[in-house]
């Protein structure tokens, strides 16, 4: 059998991804999360260091990239940042397909609308001849939402940075009213109802992927215009 790997960050987008991805058969033997050191034009950052704990309650095994293995700090041009800050996970990605008794055939990724992010990933799947799993890719926002609600996912807002968006909303649940202030704060500021501008990012706690929810205790780091929550403590409920 093919195998699929995952890149997971733990948000709600690659969540779904992944969530899709085996509602569809897909054979995902591995999760690989990448942690920035930094601000990334590519990744998703907060709360990554979840990764193993979420990994545990889906059960897959999970390959992590560290902030040594990047090269980006030097590079001032965003398109070149990009590029860099994809070699390493290039790299993984070669390693795995290695491995012996691997058949790599895919990745699926929870690329919306960003087509900076997404046709990096196209490309590196070229280049390793592999196919790329993309269920959300441009598709309507609101439709996601409520999908991943429908679907029974408990989601976390971990940071915020956008006009509309104060403390309050860190360690908030992404719910219908949640996505309902949203949709209004859309129609007043122009924040995405998924973050996609990086407005806000996302920790999904638990979901019908996962087989126990992720407890957390925070505390909540304001910056004048901007957040995020600071993990104390997580665990397995």
């Amino acid at each position: 059998m093919s195998d699929w790997v995952s890149l997971f960050s733990g948000g709600k987008d690659s969540s779904w991804a992944l969530y899709r991805g085996l509602e569809e058969g897909l054979d995902v033997s591995r999760l690989l999360t990448v942690h920035p050191a930094g601000d990334s034009y590519m990744y998703h950052t907060p709360a990554t260091e979840l990764a193993p704990l979420a990994a545990e309650s889906v059960g897959i095994d999970l390959v992590e990239v560290s902030p040594d293995d990047f090269g980006a700090d030097d590079v001032d041009d965003a398109g070149a940042q990009g590029d860099a800050e994809l070699e390493p996970l290039e790299a993984a990605l070669r390693d795995i397909a290695a491995e012996d008794g691997v058949d790599l055939a895919g990745v699926t990724a929870g690329a919306v609308e960003s087509e900076y992010q997404t046709s990096r990933i196209r490309g590196l799947c070229d280049r390793l001849e592999i196919d790329l799993f993309a269920p959300l890719w441009r598709e309507d926002p609101i439709d996601l939402a409520e999908s991943m609600l429908d679907a029974g996912f408990e989601i976390r807002i971990v940071q915020v940075a956008a006009y509309g968006l104060d403390e309050s909303w860190l360690g908030r649940r992404y719910d219908a009213a949640a996505l309902a202030e949203l949709c209004d704060l859309r129609e007043e500021y122009g924040v995405h109802p998924l973050g996609e501008g990086g407005e806000f990012e996302t920790y999904v706690v638990d979901g019908p992927h996962m087989d126990r929810r992720i407890d957390i205790e925070y505390n909540t780091v304001w910056e004048g215009d901007r957040g995020h929550v600071a993990i104390r403590d997580a665990y397995l409920a």
